[in-house]
């Protein structure tokens, strides 16, 4: 099979060859095909072939996607630094449009035409268009966005202590999810988009289950039955680090039946397909650091692992890294797991 008629037959919960590979690579294939790590994210074009390249070389199962973590930052009026130093793989905050209570009352709803790089995510989705690649949105979840839109550490302080002006930025920050969605439906149509939303902040490294379970549950919630009426084609729902005591919840938002969940090395396969097996398929969870440091013959025997993990979820697997492959990964650590999926998937 070709990697998007394994993808498309998983989706609709067909026989496939073998377990597909989503690799999660970005600034990776810059550096693989010699452009700066920053073109990834500022050239749609040089970021789409590069991705599309790297793929060839590799043989694996994912198309090239536009999305960067500190999405919400420059779109609501905040600054955005692109990467530029040795070690750095992706952008990061400059500045923020929210520091103290009264930046509230100048933020406004974006321009989703128009703001931040929306615009180059846009003219990306025209080139997978283009290539016949499935066309794609990738954004933060409500609580990701309202702590690129302020500081994260000022957005828990306000959980606490003003949960009304925490509420008020998640619920802005829903809305724009909203609205941005809209306009990819509107642009490609019905059941063409397929989404990914990365939620890492709301990970119980900075808030608890039970702020989860008040403060971005019943946003997610939201979020999942909206999806399902736009007809998404696929949501891809990234659970970002450690939220083992927020599955529960997660387990309770509206997905479809194509649907995805990605999880980090924090959450077990086995604990992932335990609470969403029935209902999506399962992503995950290789450690990104290990996949630079390791040696070809620990990662070979950890993807040998979870892949049999794996095969026990009812739905279908996807063997993934647990969050972007690091810029600085050794080529044949790389081509280990392509080895791994081919042998054992």
């Amino acid at each position: 099979m070709k990697w998007n008629e394994r993808v498309d037959a998983l989706l609709k919960n067909e026989p496939i060859d073998r377990i597909p590979f989503f690799t999660f690579t970005l600034g990776f294939c810059a550096k693989n095909v010699g452009f700066p790590i920053s073109s990834i994210y500022n050239n749609p074009e040089k970021s789409f072939y590069a991705q599309l390249w790297t793929q060839e070389q590799y043989g694996y199962d994912s198309g090239p996607f536009y999305g960067y973590a500190s999405y919400g930052g420059a779109e609501f009026g905040g600054e955005i630094k692109l990467p530029n130093g040795e070690y750095e793989q992706a952008p990061s905050h400059g500045s923020f449009a929210v520091y103290q209570e009264e930046d509230m009352k100048k933020l406004a709803m974006p321009d989703v035409k128009k703001a931040g790089f929306i615009p180059l995510a846009m003219e990306f989705s025209h080139l997978q268009k283009k290539h016949n690649v499935p066309v794609s949105l990738v954004i933060g979840g409500p609580f990701t966005i309202a702590g690129n839109i302020c500081p994260v550490e000022t957005l828990c302080r306000w959980i606490i202590k003003k949960p009304e002006v925490a509420r008020q930025l998640i619920k802005l920050a829903t809305d724009h999810i909203k609205d941005i969605v809209n306009y990819w439906v509107e642009t490609f149509g019905a059941g063409k988009v397929s989404l990914q939303i990365w939620e890492p902040l709301a990970s119980n490294q900075i808030i608890s289950p039970k702020q989860f379970e008040k403060v971005v549950f019943p946003y997610v919630k939201e979020l999942g039955e909206k999806f399902i009426s736009a007809k998404i084609r696929s949501t891809l729902w990234h659970i970002c680090g450690e939220q083992n005591q927020n599955l529960r919840y997660w387990a309770e938002v509206p997905m479809g039946k194509a649907d995805i969940v990605s999880v980090g090395r924090e959450v077990d396969i086995t604990t992932a397909i335990r609470n969403f097996g029935s209902k999506c398929i399962i992503a995950g969870n290789i450690e990104p650091a290990f996949i630079q440091t390791g040696n070809p013959h620990e990662i070979y025997e950890l993807c040998k692992i979870t892949i049999e993990k794996g095969k026990l979820a009812p739905r279908g697997f996807i063997l993934m890294p647990g969050c972007e492959t690091p810029v600085n990964t050794p080529p044949y650590n790389f081509y280990t797991i392509v080895k791994a999926i081919k042998e054992f998937g």
